[in-house]
């Protein structure tokens, strides 16, 4: 696995050059601790029971026997754990969802609800006792059956993460009607699911009047916040910690085994530590809804658009509204002078939806992207160059420019470096052996935002320089960039500074998430560190308490909403299909992004391609499946749950094109996401030119692709 780096490097800045990770050797031999692995002095575990119904009450929890049992301390349900709050707006601008809220009431909204919590000594001794705990439920009829097709008559639009529930302007029947070319067709994702490398885990205890939790979250003044309001605490009497985090993907926010971790605390007045275990996670930890689209496109002979449709469909709970927003890609990539987008919603007695890796668009580009390779197939015009005609001058919603869109950019050099002006583009035609052969590509973009942050950066008396942000460091790498950050900033080597970051305390900074952490922290590094390089020059001498300055972009950020900002991308994906056993092989990929400034290129190699990897998985392999007798998944592990491994995994290469953001002080905008946008349109993309057969639900399964056959 290889990757170029086409990006401007400026000689003897850190920022644009690779640097491994600061923290890297912590990790590998250990002494990196996680939230799960801290020790704590008297440190009693809890262990959650989960509901075995998929809606009704609880009749009764018999909790006198599992009291007896060796080592237990505890059993809270809704009978006698502490009240909490929920009637507030949380840091994100969302209620909570009272998922998190755990043992208020005895209504059990889906399977997998946390009924109690058993607290022992020992977390073996707590396990035991919880799933001996006996709990009687009053069953009542459930439904988690999500139909097929975009229509359903309980759907509902609301206000979602990808903007309004439905945009539209432009005659969209008149345009179709007077279209050359017409298609119509309908695209399906499964529930999906983040199941990061390290479980969601929690210790909380009081201390002095203050509450502390050492967490696994994905921004600890957001989870803070949260308890602090739940709790009804005051803001400063909570402090939360997550200095290592393996993995978070959307799902490390306010969940139920904090709250579960802080109630325990507070009413045996010792730290509790709750740790999900892998099924947990899979009904407690959030996921990405299933979703079905319908896409409808209308194109003059020449391929251009006149009209574009793209309704998505996606699933919430009866608890809390999430809404999938697989409509929001239209909003951005392709306009039309009739242009109706949608996002609706349906509830289901299943566990709430969240964020997840491109949450919207990497189940909407799947639909939108393999809609346009249908259409440029009608139109007998090349893919890309049917993308290329229809590149928007400014945002086919928003009408605002956008910053910069270098989308032509990344497929001229992905094509040239695929092989793309090589492909005969009828399907069916080439051979290896056994295997058909096809290749496919699709176009990827996300928001580029950024938000409000602080920073401090001191100049010590010894000579180094320490950083202190609130950052979320959850395998990204982030942790390293900002310390290149820091030291352009401060022009000084990377070896002088120390970046200090996961601790609430440390004041307000945006979350690891929406893949705008490390461009707002990065804005914030810098605005402290020049100041103090600029207080520094003033100065005859560092004194023993240091020099210390704080910013706050506040203001600065707020600039950013006159223009549309986006990272695009171009991906190509080869496949080789095997017809007789249906089996899809990934032979190679490759990503070409245009993705703002690229801080650290070894560790924005991992995250491009990662995302790809799990486009790979997302087009080949991941379904979660309910029981609709139970409401319950088959196989709710890693077992049951199929994800690439290794042999899955090809020649996956990630590259990029100079695009600095210009309005942004490192030109940095966000690449957490995109890999994932447009990986597995592509993939699907390129079975349909092995095999001539269209295959628009997801996953491609060996059965589907044997039912499906191949196209004479």
């Amino acid at each position: 696995m290889t990757t170029a780096t086409t990006g401007t490097r400026t000689t003897g800045h850190a920022v644009g050059t690779a640097h491994t990770r600061v923290e890297g050797r912590d990790k590998v031999t250990g002494a990196a601790r996680y939230a799960g692995e801290i020790p704590f002095t008297e440190l009693a575990f809890g262990w959650f029971a989960l509901s075995t119904a998929a809606r009704g009450r609880v009749r009764s929890v018999e909790s006198d026997a599992v009291l007896e049992m060796p080592g237990v301390l505890a059993v809270l349900h809704h009978g006698n754990a502490p009240r909490v709050d929920i009637d507030y707006v949380g840091m994100l601008g969302m209620p909570p969802d009272p998922t998190a809220a755990v043992f208020q009431h005895d209504r059990v909204p889906h399977a997998g609800w946390p009924v109690a919590l058993v607290v022992a000594a020992t977390s073996e001794q707590a396990r035991e006792a919880a799933e001996a705990l006996v709990v009687h439920y009053e069953e009542e009829p459930h439904d988690v059956t999500f139909a097929a097709g975009s229509e359903h008559p309980d759907a509902y639009s609301i206000p979602g993460p990808g903007g309004p529930g439905v945009t539209g302007k432009g005659d969209l029947e008149a345009e179709l009607a007077a279209s050359a070319v017409v298609l119509d067709a309908e695209y399906s994702t499964p529930e999906e699911h983040h199941n990061p490398m390290e479980p969601h885990a929690a210790t909380a205890r009081w201390d002095g009047g203050r509450l502390e939790v050492v967490d696994s979250n994905q921004g600890t003044l957001w989870v803070a916040d949260e308890l602090a309001k739940m709790f009804s605490l005051d803001p400063a009497a909570v402090r939360v910690r997550s200095e290592h985090v393996g993995g978070g993907f959307g799902s490390k926010g306010l969940r139920a085994h904090q709250v579960a971790a802080v109630m325990a605390a507070t009413v045996l007045s010792r730290p509790v530590r709750v740790v999900m275990t892998r099924r947990q996670m899979f009904s407690l930890a959030g996921y990405r809804s299933p979703t079905n689209q319908r896409v409808r496109l209308g194109a003059d002979a020449e391929g251009r658009l006149r009209a574009l449709e793209h309704s998505s469909l996606s699933v919430t709970s009866t608890v809390h509204e999430f809404i999938e927003s697989g409509a929001g890609p239209a909003r951005v990539m392709y306009d039309a002078p009739a242009h109706h987008t949608a996002n609706r919603v349906v509830r289901l007695d299943v566990p709430t939806p969240t964020f997840m890796r491109a949450p919207g668009e990497a189940p909407g580009s799947f639909a939108l992207e393999s809609a346009l390779d249908e259409l440029a197939e009608k139109c007998g015009i090349d893919p890309i160059e049917l993308r290329v005609r229809n590149e928007p001058a400014l945002g086919p919603v928003s009408g605002l420019p956008f910053s910069s869109r270098n989308l032509p950019a990344c497929f001229r050099e992905g094509a040239r470096r695929f092989g793309w002006a090589d492909r005969d583009p009828r399907p069916g035609l080439r051979r290896d052996g056994r295997w058909l052969l096809g290749t496919g590509t699709a176009a990827a973009s996300f928001f580029a935002g950024a938000m409000p942050s602080t920073a401090a950066a001191t100049a010590e008396s010894d000579g180094t320089f320490t950083v202190r942000i609130n950052a979320a460091d959850i395998g990204t790498g982030a942790r390293t960039a900002l310390t290149l950050v820091a030291a352009d900033a401060l022009q000084v080597p990377t070896d002088r500074v120390r970046v200090r970051i996961g601790d609430s305390d440390l004041g307000p900074a945006m979350i690891a998430g929406g893949s705008m952490g490390t461009r707002s922290w990065a804005w914030a590094v810098t605005a402290a560190a020049e100041e103090l390089r600029e207080r520094l020059a003033l100065s005859d001498a560092v004194p023993p308490e240091g020099i210390t300055v704080r910013s706050d972009t506040t203001a600065a950020v707020g600039a950013l909403t006159q223009k549309e900002r986006h990272s695009f991308g171009a991906q190509f994906a080869e496949v080789a299909v095997d017809v007789a056993t249906g089996e899809v092989r990934v032979r190679r990929m490759l990503g070409v992004f245009a993705a703002g400034k690229i801080v650290n290129p070894l560790t924005a190699r991992g995250q491009f391609t990662g995302g790809m990897i799990w486009g790979i998985s997302m087009a080949l392999h991941e379904e979660a499946v309910r029981d609709r007798n139970t409401g319950a998944h088959y196989g709710a592990d890693l077992a049951g749950y199929h994800v690439a491994t290794h042999a899955d995994v090809p020649l996956v290469e990630a590259d990029w094109v100079d695009d600095p953001d210009p309005d942004d002080p490192v030109g940095i905008k966000g690449i957490g996401e995109i890999g994932i946008v447009g990986a597995a349109a592509a993939v699907a993309n390129a079975v349909w030119h092995a095999t001539g057969v269209r295959h628009r639900s997801l996953p491609i399964r060996p059965d589907r692709v044997l039912e499906a056959g191949v196209r004479a």
